[in-house]
């Protein structure tokens, strides 16, 4: 871990910096509180300077969405001229811009997760959940205190309450508990669709791979509809943590294993049926979270299908989960997906879909609001081509 360090009340000051998606430390720091406009702020910001807060916490909350409403009346909703998939990329290429601005507002946290200021919450528990307790101390870093960003500690906080709260899971009759850094199934249209497909002919008790886990949703489903053995990988561990205690919560640590693996788990085994929900969106991602909806260059997307009849018994199933946004945008054709399927050695013998159900299909303002309206989440069964 880096550290930063600069100087406040005439005394130098050292602490460890953190970003979960890999932003270097600012290589200055300004100590600024109440009395900063958000003008200034931004001006700061686009410096290249990490703002320390030292004020009151809410007011910091309050900054920040300052900045943010000014940053955003700087953005053109017209960019791309019409070609949704330029707009996509400049909206995206926005947000990126905004996020590496206001993440220039810091907040320090104590050796313990407290955060020392003014109305400040109680942030230990979301902390300790998100980062792990601090066992031990550099010798370089005499305090023990952690700069984060704002932005980064507020969504910490906010997974928290989603792991503590648990999301109600229909298919499950159950509650899932996410955890920061894993992708949470607030979206379940993808998971009815699992939950209702007909298992592979002659399988009534099959044996599953859930490819790409997360929290381990589709694998419970899946469980609880007779899977024998479900051998669930990812290559978050923090999703692969997050599977297990999910599996524990609900009893099926017995017929669900879950292992740290980039897509395939190792070995020989062969299953019936080899799910794959993987990211849907064509592009990089900038967090461990968004590797859950973009994938550079459709790499996971091609690579799942590239070697998925190696992986399946002589009458097994591959069902793809997959949204066909992309397809809206014009980021990927639905004729490039069924000939990489066609290329792998497969064949669709029947699909499923249905339409979203988010909050996002409802908002007007949103320039890609008619690409997203036409989405549908599609559940397609692949065999092996004889």
């Amino acid at each position: 871990m880096s550290t930063v360090s600069w100087t406040e009340n005439g005394t130098t000051r050292t602490a460890r910096w953190r970003s979960a998606n890999g932003t270097s430390a600012p290589a200055r720091v300004v100590v600024i509180d109440d009395r900063v406009s958000a003008n200034a702020a931004l001006r700061l910001a686009r410096s290249g300077s990490g703002l320390l807060w030292r004020g009151d916490f809410h007011n910091a909350r309050q900054l920040m969405r300052a900045m943010d409403r000014r940053l955003e009346a700087r953005t053109d909703p017209a960019a791309g001229h019409g070609d949704l998939g330029a707009l996509f990329r400049a909206q995206r290429e926005a947000r990126s811009q905004r996020a590496a601005l206001l993440g220039k507002l810091l907040i320090a946290l104590e050796r313990d997760h407290t955060i020392r200021l003014r109305r400040a919450p109680d942030g230990r528990a979301a902390c300790d959940h998100a980062y792990g307790k601090r066992t031990d101390d550099s010798g370089e870093i005499s305090s023990g205190v952690t700069l984060v960003s704002l932005p980064e500690l507020l969504g910490v906080m906010s997974a928290y309450e989603w792991h503590r709260k648990g999301i109600d899971i229909a298919a499950l009759g159950a509650r899932l508990h996410p955890a920061y850094g894993v992708f949470a199934p607030t979206r379940d249209e993808y998971i009815d669709l699992v939950a209702h497909a007909p298992l592979p002919a002659g399988a009534d008790h099959p044996v599953v791979f859930d490819i790409g886990t997360g929290t381990g949703v589709l694998a419970a489903v899946l469980a609880r509809r007779g899977a024998r053995e479900v051998l669930a990988t990812d290559i978050n561990p923090r999703a692969v943590r997050c599977a297990r205690e999910n599996m524990r919560r609900l009893g099926l640590l017995g017929r669900v294993r879950v292992i740290e693996a980039d897509l395939w788990p190792g070995g020989r085994q062969r299953a019936d049926l080899i799910v794959c929900n993987p990211p849907w969106l064509p592009g990089s991602p900038t967090s461990a979270l968004e590797l859950g909806i973009y994938d550079a260059a459709s790499d996971v997307l091609n690579r799942f299908l590239g070697d998925l009849a190696d992986h399946l018994t002589p009458h097994g199933e591959g069902w793809l989960i997959l949204s066909d946004l992309a397809e809206h945008l014009g980021l990927r054709t639905r004729e490039q997906l069924l000939a990489r399927i066609a290329d792998a050695g497969l064949e669709v013998i029947a699909r499923y879909e249905t339409a979203p159900r988010h909050s996002r299909v409802a908002d007007r303002t949103d320039p890609l609001h008619a690409a997203r309206t036409r989405e549908r989440t599609v559940l397609w069964r692949l065999v092996s081509r004889a």
